[in-house]
């Protein structure tokens, strides 16, 4: 018979404060780039005030708001919204593929309603340090999580809200990103998720990456 003392659960609880943090790890870095948070938010919740399209927006525990679209679009299309990525949906563990394929390089021009904005800022500082494809400001709801899966490339994320409840997981790598003004990079072309287990919304703005970002 084994020794109870030797057992896991003889040692001392794992730290709970460290959760808060952002750690680094294989496919989440943060960049060298710093966003002003309190001119993002208030540059959200202006456009927000200006468009017919936060219902949408807020209405499922995924909601997806444009920010740059495909030129004579207004990049509400399913397809803008999200394109392709693969899943293992069941307990088949097979791998498939979901949503057609999206050409990021087509998103090249501002949605009106971020132009001369903050946003529009924020923008073209993440152009600086990479190729960018798509942006979008993604809303996660409280207990809410997503799909894991896996995307064509990898994605930029700019925290505008969060809470130490949402969590972002890489493969085996799992972090906080906090929303304090930095840039992160995921490589979200391995299986991912995100996840929201506070009380109070998860907003990031998104942009898919096509060249290689510098990070610190």
């Amino acid at each position: 018979m084994s020794d109870i003392t030797s057992a896991p659960w003889s040692s001392p609880p794992p730290d709970a404060s460290s959760v808060t943090d952002f750690v680094a790890g294989p496919g989440v870095e943060r960049l060298a780039i710093a966003i002003d948070i309190g001119q993002l938010r208030a540059s959200l919740d202006e456009v927000l005030g200006r468009l017919d399209y936060d219902q949408t927006y807020g209405e499922w525990g995924f909601g997806v708001l444009p920010v740059t679209r495909r030129p004579g679009t207004d990049g509400r299309d399913a397809v803008d919204l999200s394109g392709r990525f693969w899943i293992r949906p069941d307990d088949s563990y097979d791998e498939i593929a979901r949503d057609p394929i999206v050409d990021e390089h087509d998103y090249s021009e501002l949605v009106p309603e971020f132009e001369a904005t903050y946003i529009a800022d924020v923008v073209a500082k993440l152009r600086t340090v990479a190729t960018i494809g798509r942006v979008r400001i993604n809303l996660k709801q409280p207990f809410n999580a997503n799909s894991w899966h896996r995307d064509p490339e990898p994605r930029l994320h700019v925290p505008i809200h969060t809470n130490p409840g949402c969590l972002f997981v890489v493969n085996h790598h799992c972090t906080h990103l906090p929303a304090d003004g930095s840039v992160y990079f995921t490589d979200t072309r391995g299986y991912h998720t995100a996840l929201n287990g506070g009380d109070t919304p998860r907003v990031h703005l998104v942009a898919a990456v096509l060249g290689d970002p510098h990070s610190e």
